[in-house]
Order: structure tokens, then C-alpha cells, then sequence
């Protein structure tokens, strides 16, 4: 049976004098949206009101760069209010695009909408389209409920287990839905499973139904169980961890002939799989998903011949003497490689609150999670944390959210935030900033209902409601793997070049500059000692290090 008109999502096309001229060019897009016309701000406001009133969502606005009763700025604005989600664009009439376009950019810098583009001038304008397309693609992939599905989860509560299983799915680029027992879909898993069979159940396309008690058991289901893990010849290069330096590594490593293995314990991506939207990755204006980025990243990787085990975190690394290669073990196997690449990335520190650890899934998440930003619908949720990644969560919660809080120890967000998002922050009417602020305490009845937030200026305290806490706190290394002869600061991060002490140099020079103190080991992304902490930094640093691992393994090449 097909949707009606009003379940289709909308697409609300906003011009007094070109109307026409856009229905025409959004004509594909009729069979599955629902393509509305406005002629003025207060038109798309009410045509945008009477989709919500309808159950319904708009996906995307496009406007022409000039209205008769309102700046086109100030126009998105109102519909925001009223289309939080929706993905904003200006497709200026070509009388105006070049005139518009300087003041107009300035705002699409500070997030008040998405791309400005210059109206179609032919019925097959494929660039335009493929900008529409991306923000439609963007939009589906922060709704609810998505309507290309990959995997179903039968439960009849969302509880902490069943966010984490939808997290890590969304982080892998596999869209997820929740079905109740009752329901068509739910009933059709069930009936593929024993009749005790305990919930959640997870059912992914092509893939036998189980019974998760974790994570683990759904990459598992996904990816293979231990025993199915196998590589038996001795790879050129094993990269550990699969955030922007490792994929960068692996994509360069396997495109220039190295046979290529990557091990990530978690998802694809790292900690920048979880980003809502990234603004200043170079070659992407209207900014990508980190999600987007890294499994871009893994396809590129994957089609040079690169091997990925998902779900497997190396539990040991056995450095190779007198030039023979390193082994690195994990529950589900082991790898054998001539070099490798260390890009394990960092974790963020835990607050140390105990009453809000007991409550980690259910309101309380570290790191940006993503899934969980849907189930802040109408709550007041708070951000804790000043880099990046917490004014790139704080934007994307504040399209579900009330409201959203940063709360920052510093006095301000300039010393550790880029200028463009603290622009988008100081704009957006649902985001606030507490600077000299922590939190104290929290609690709740079994899920998170309320902090106490202390400023650390005065020692004063207050209570606030709370739907929900994101804490992105900076970072700690994951490298207790790895085995005392690779050097590391104070601080646990892997040391590599010149910052490598003294008596590992050799006749008086230092190890290459992402190199370790283990021959063959090599180190890059927010793992090393001194980095940036930037995704464009981390994927420099994975293509630097190819030429050097080139370069180690070179004697073994040219050996008779």
C-alpha cells in the first residue's frame, strides 16, 4: 500500500516570483516527497506549522535568496521553530546569486542554513540535485525512525542496551528501527526465533536472528564470531583502530601495494564517526557526517583490498626481534604483520560522579551518541565539554532538544573551539553557554531527571532538570595494550620522533617523525603525543606514515 500525501516528508519550496521555475526542477522528487509551494516567509511558516500539525516533517526548505516580508535570514530562523530538523537551502534566482552571495555566506558560516546554490537553469542541473540530495540523505539519517532500513530490533523498551545497539549500527551506516513484539515487523523476528526468546532481538539483512545481551553479540552476528577470524599470511601493515589516521593509512597503504589488515575494536570511525556534521573537512562545503566520512573512508580502503575485523580489540602486541615481524593477538585472533600503525585514538575521561555513572544509557552518554539525540525530543539537555566535538553535538541535539546547555570549566570557549561553530553556537536560540561551570551531582529514578551544577568561581550550587547529559570531556589514551619498550609521556601518549627520549636514538638522531621506539611501530592520530586533535591533522598523519613504513620495510624487499 503506498503513504499518503501526509506521511511523505515535505519539501517546502519558497519563491514570490520563480515558483514555477522550482516545482519543475523538483519534480523527481514528487513520488516520494511531499513538494509544497510557499510565496513568502509567513506562507512557509504556516505551511510548515500545518505539516507538523499533520504528524508530518519537512526534510528540506529551499528559498530563493530575497522575500517580500522578511531577510531571507530571519525567515530561517522562524521556520526553525517551526522545522527544526529540516535541512535549510538558498537556490538564488541567477539575477541575484552573484550580488546575494558575500552577506548571505556569512550566515551559512554560522549555521543559519545548510548550502547556497544558484537556482537551476535546465530540467538535468545533476550538481544542484546532487546538493539536494546530500541534505536529503543528511535529514534521513537524523530522523527517528528511517525509511531504508538494515536492521530490525524487536523490544518493548528502549532501554540503555537497545540505545547502545542502535549507536553502534548508526556509527557503521546501517540504519536501524525498533519494532514493539506486537507489531508487523516485530512479530515477523519473533516467529524466526524460539518462543522464550529474550529481548532485544536483532534481526540484520542476510544474517541469522539472535538474542543480544550486548553490543559485541550484534558485531558478532554482523562480522563473524572467534574462530571465523583468520589471516594467515604475514601482512605488510596492520593499523589498529579505524578513526580518520587509521582509514587515511589504510587507504594509502593499500592503494600503494601493501597488503593491509585493519583491527577496530568498536565502530568505524573513532570518536569522528560519531560527529553530527564536520564544517571544515577540506573538500566538503556543506559539511559531512563523521559517520559519512569514515565509511566513505572504509569503502575507499576496501576497494584497494584492505581487510577490516570490526568488534575486535587487540589485546596484546608482541614486538618482532632482530627485524621479524610483530604479532598482535585479540580474542578472536591474531595478525601477523611486517609494521604497524598504532591509531587507536582517545577516550573521554569519565566524571567521576558516581550517581551519574550508575546511569551511563539512560539520559547519561559519553561522547556525542547520536541515537541518543532523538530521545531528547522536549527535554533540557546539558553538554559538558569546550572542543569540537561538543559544540558539534550541542548543534545536533538542539534540533530535538528544548534546550541545550554547554557547561565549560573555562572562562570561554574561544581557547579550545573553532570560531565557526562558536559563531553557530552564539546564534542558535536553543543553545546557551555556562563557562566556569561543572557538574557536581545528578540522579533520578531510574533513568537521569536532574544535576546540580556548581561554579567553580564562588563553590555556589544550584539543582536543574535534566533530560539529558552528554559528556565529551577530553581525551585519554588507549594504549594499555601496548608493551613497555613503546615509550610514552606522562600522560600515557605514544611518543614518536624527536620527542622520543635520548637513549632510543640512534647514532645521535631521532626515530622518523611518527615513529616509535619499537622498529616497525608507528604512531598517529590523537594517540601521539603532541598531535592536533583534528580529523583533518589525524588523516595527514595516517597518509604521512605510509612513505615510512615504505621505507622499514624496504631491506626486506631488496633482500636476495
Amino acid at each position: 500500500m503506498s503513504q499518503s500525501p501526509v506521511a511523505r516528508p515535505a519539501i517546502l519550496l519558497v519563491s514570490p516570483d520563480h515558483a514555477d521555475t522550482l516545482l519543475d526542477s523538483f519534480w523527481r522528487y514528487t513520488r516520494e516527497y511531499d513538494v509544497r509551494t510557499a510565496a513568502s516567509c509567513a506562507e512557509a511558516l504556516e505551511q510548515a506549522t500545518q505539516v507538523r500539525a499533520e504528524s508530518g516533517q519537512v526534510a528540506l526548505i529551499v528559498t530563493e535568496s530575497r522575500l517580500p516580508d522578511a531577510h531571507v535570514l530571519e525567515a530561517f530562523g522562524q521556520w526553525r521553530a517551526a522545522a527544526p530538523n529540516a535541512r535549510r537551502m538558498i537556490a538564488a534566482h541567477w539575477d541575484h546569486f552573484i550580488a546575494d552571495g558575500p552577506p548571505l555566506r556569512a550566515g551559512m558560516a554560522k549555521g543559519k542554513y545548510d548550502a547556497y546554490l544558484l537556482m537551476p537553469r535546465g530540467t538535468r542541473d545533476e550538481e544542484f540535485h546532487n546538493a539536494v540530495t546530500d541534505l536529503l540523505s543528511d535529514w534521513g539519517s537524523t530522523v527517528a525512525d528511517p525509511e531504508v532500513v538494515s536492521v530490525k530490533i524487536v523490544s518493548p523498551v528502549r532501554d540503555s542496551l537497545v540505545l547502545a545497539i542502535r549507536d553502534f549500527l548508526d556509527r557503521m551506516g546501517m540504519p536501524s528501527r525498533v519494532y514493539e513484539p506486537d507489531s508487523e515487523g516485530g512479530r515477523f523476528v519473533r516467529d524466526l526465533l524460539p518462543d522464550d526468546a529474550s529481548y532485544p532481538l536483532v534481526y540484520a539483512l542476510n544474517r541469522e536472528p539472535i538474542q543480544a545481551t550486548s553490543v559485541r553479540d550484534v558485531a558478532m552476528s554482523i562480522y563473524g564470531a572467534p574462530g571465523d577470524f583468520t589471516v594467515d599470511e604475514v601482512v605488510d601493515l596492520c593499523v589498529v583502530g579505524g578513526g580518520p589516521a587509521g582509514l587515511a593509512a589504510a587507504v594509502y597503504g593499500a592503494s600503494e601495494g601493501l597488503s593491509t589488515v585493519v583491527l577496530e575494536s568498536e565502530a568505524i570511525g573513532g570518536q569522528a564517526g560519531t560527529s553530527s556534521m564536520i564544517r571544515n573537512y577540506l573538500g566538503f562545503p556543506r559539511g559531512i557526517s563523521g559517520m559519512r566520512l569514515a565509511q566513505r573512508a572504509r569503502n575507499q580502503a576496501l576497494r584497494f583490498g584492505t581487510q577490516f575485523f570490526t568488534g575486535w580489540a587487540v589485546e596484546s602486541l608482541e614486538l618482532g626481534a632482530d627485524g621479524a615481524p610483530h604479532v598482535l593477538r585479540t580474542a578472536g585472533g591474531d595478525v601477523t604483520a611486517r609494521a604497524v600503525v598504532i591509531s587507536t585514538g582517545v577516550a573521554y575521561r569519565k566524571l567521576r560522579v558516581e550517581p551519574l555513572e550508575e546511569l551511563v544509557g539512560l539520559g547519561v552518554h559519553y561522547g556525542a551518541a547520536m541515537t541518543a539525540a532523538r530521545e531528547m525530543e522536549d527535554q533540557d539537555v546539558f553538554v559538558v565539554g569546550g572542543g569540537n566535538s561538543a559544540g558539534q553535538a550541542a548543534v545536533h541535539l538542539s534540533r530535538f532538544a528544548r534546550s541545550v546547555t554547554i557547561l565549560v570549566r573555562r572562562p570561554t570557549l574561544a581557547e579550545t573551539m573553532s570560531s565557526y561553530l562558536i559563531g553557530e553556537i552564539e546564534y542558535n536560540p536553543r543553545i546557551d553557554v555556562e563557562t566556569c561551570t561543572i557538574v557536581a551531582d545528578g540522579g533520578g529514578e531510574g533513568r537521569l531527571e536532574w544535576l546540580v551544577l556548581e561554579d567553580v568561581r564562588s563553590g555556589e550550587q544550584r539543582r536543574v532538570p535534566a533530560g539529558g547529559l552528554f559528556l565529551l570531556l577530553g581525551a585519554e589514551p588507549r594504549c594499555e595494550w601496548l608493551p613497555e619498550a613503546i615509550a610514552r609521556d606522562e600522560d600515557g601518549f605514544v611518543l614518536t620522533g624527536r620527542d622520543v627520549p635520548r637513549e632510543h636514538w640512534r647514532d645521535g638522531l631521532p626515530p622518523a617523525n611518527l615513529a616509535t621506539t619499537a622498529p616497525g611501530v608507528f604512531a598517529a592520530g590523537d594517540i601521539r603525543s603532541g598531535s592536533m586533535k583534528r580529523v583533518a591533522a589525524a588523516s595527514g598523519e595516517g597518509a604521512s606514515v605510509v612513505p615510512l613504513v615504505h621505507q622499514h620495510l624496504a631491506p626486506a624487499d631488496i633482500a636476495p
